[in-house]
This record gives C-alpha cells, sequence and structure tokens, in this order.
C-alpha cells in the first residue's frame, strides 16, 4: 500500500473520529453521518447528513459547527461541504428524510418503528 493511501486513509479515519467525538448527538437523535467526498488535493470534504438530521430544525447550526470546528481541528481540511438532503428536490447526491405513512422508491409503505406492545 503506498504512502499516499495510507494517508488518506488516516484522514478519512481522522474525520469520523472527529465527527463522533465532536457530535455524538447526530446519533444519539437517530442521525447518522457518511463521507461523500474527500479532496486531498484542495482540502475539501464533503459530508451527509441523514436519518432524523434530515428533518431536524436545527440541522443548519450544527452543519455550520461541523464547518468551523473541522476546518480548526484537521489542518488538512480548508473547506467542508455538509447537507441534509433537504435541498428543495434538487439531487445533490444527499441522503432523503423518511417519514411514517411514506411511499418508498420500493413502492412499499413505510409505517415507521413497531410499537413494543
Amino acid at each position: 500500500m503506498s504512502t499516499e493511501s495510507q494517508s488518506g486513509d488516516d484522514l478519512e479515519e481522522r474525520i469520523n473520529n472527529f465527527l463522533r467525538r465532536n457530535f455524538p448527538q447526530i446519533q444519539m437523535h437517530g442521525g447518522n453521518h457518511a463521507i461523500q467526498n474527500i479532496d486531498r488535493e484542495n482540502g475539501t470534504v464533503s459530508i451527509a447528513l441523514g436519518g432524523a438530521c434530515s428533518g431536524c430544525g436545527i440541522s443548519p447550526m450544527t452543519i455550520q459547527a461541523i464547518k468551523s470546528r473541522m476546518t480548526k481541528e484537521i489542518p488538512e481540511i480548508n473547506t467542508v461541504h455538509a447537507d441534509t438532503g433537504m435541498d428543495g428536490g434538487h439531487d445533490t447526491g444527499g441522503m432523503s428524510p423518511s417519514f411514517p405513512g411514506e411511499t418508498s422508491d420500493d413502492g412499499e409503505d413505510d409505517e415507521g418503528p413497531q410499537a413494543p406492545f
């Protein structure tokens, strides 16, 4: 394995660790994150927030905090692009929200989580 790919894997791992360490509320509140792209030459990373983040009213503040903190904590990152998939119908590769009763692409109804009783 080349040094470049090893350092690239390290960068992706550091980004994931940064998100888990600094933003545990994403997972605690039913959200998730996925690294969509890392451009090492330009120091740019694209992140999609999904799950509960897609409909969350404070997700814009979470995104702003991620952008601000990540560029300070990870010196290789100059720019962070993050979205929740709530883009007004434009396909930007983000994750889409799912709501109970909504029909998914496979034609099946999503009834949401089942009650334990």
